[in-house]
């Protein structure tokens, strides 16, 4: 019961870019149009033979690279998707396959826009368990893939892409480097976020969900930080997920993290669901923005009206 820590992160984006001039030419829109409501410019769009479990598996390995581990070292792969189209294999085994991690655990959570954060609390408590010695993290989504590209309401918001984190034990002594975690959902609203039917097709209704969220997650985040033992002011980065720009920043500016670095990735990348915590996160250490020991809080929300949120400390 030592507490675990991340101890490297990887992320990967597939090649095409979209632009917003791009979609203009799909639908009825335009880049002013796109960047004054959500902020997006660009996002990534994998090919039709790229799977999501290739978005993830390229993702892991970088973070293993980073880590200096091989994939033996490993004994539990969580994917967090909601864009996995096939029940079995589901997409952990089948991560588990392209790197060859030999007998993992491999289970897929699928909390939507929350997964990652829920993904990355249950590879605490199972390293924290002693049922685990070192897990990958790993939130992937092909969002294209559930797409209607002909709503330009949804459509405009989009992005592929896979961000991983190598989670493991905490050596005694030592300070955890994943804090507790605050999550919970309200079911009743559920509805606000879907993606579904057959084929599935991801819908929302944006002015609900903006409401919601820009009135109900401030204080949680700073339950989430109290809970860590963090103060608002201490934090090094707030890793949102980057569902819109226009949601984003008033959570930030709400949370009070005045010294925070505040990720934007959703700017170049979109709406990658799952995948956006941990993509904007390890392009943050890429860039040097955050630095190792740096206490940075992780907040996801949306499908399900879930939410769940930790201070992890940067690796």
């Amino acid at each position: 019961m030592h507490g675990s820590r991340i101890t490297a992160v990887g992320h990967y984006q597939p090649a095409k870019v979209l632009t917003n001039e791009d979609l203009a030419s799909l639908v009825d829109t335009s880049d002013e149009w796109i960047t004054s409501r959500v902020g997006i410019r660009t996002r990534h769009i994998a090919g039709a033979d790229e799977p999501v479990d290739e978005l993830a598996a390229h993702a892991a390995a970088k973070a293993l690279a980073a880590a200096g581990l091989a994939p033996a070292d490993i004994d539990l792969v969580l994917v967090a998707t909601c864009t996995a189209l096939d029940r079995s294999p589901n997409t952990a085994a089948r991560v588990a396959a392209r790197l060859g991690v030999p007998g993992p655990a491999a289970m897929d959570v699928n909390v939507v826009c929350a997964g990652f954060t829920h993904a990355l609390a249950t590879a605490d408590h199972t390293v924290r368990a002693g049922a685990a010695t070192r897990a990958l993290v790993i939130g992937a989504e092909k969002m294209s893939d559930v797409t209607d590209w002909s709503d330009r309401s949804t459509c405009v918001l989009v992005g592929d892409g896979a961000g991983a984190a190598v989670v493991e034990a905490c050596p005694p002594g030592t300070r955890p480097g994943v804090g507790p975690v605050l999550w919970g959902s309200v079911p009743e609203l559920g509805h606000l976020v879907r993606v579904e039917g057959t084929p599935p097709r991801f819908a929302q209704e944006g002015q609900s969900v903006y409401r919601w969220a820009t009135t109900h997650l401030p204080p949680l985040a700073r339950q989430t930080c109290e809970r860590a033992g963090v103060s608002p002011e201490d934090l090094a980065a707030v890793v949102l997920h980057q569902a819109n720009l226009r949601i984003v920043e008033p959570l930030a500016e709400k949370l009070g993290a005045a010294r925070a670095v505040i990720a934007r990735d959703v700017c170049d990348s979109g709406n990658t669901s799952a995948a956006s915590i941990p993509l904007a996160l390890s392009k943050l250490v890429e860039q040097g923005a955050v630095t190792a020991g740096d206490p940075v809080l992780l907040f996801g929300f949306g499908g399900n009206l879930s939410y769940a949120g930790q201070v992890v400390r940067c690796p």
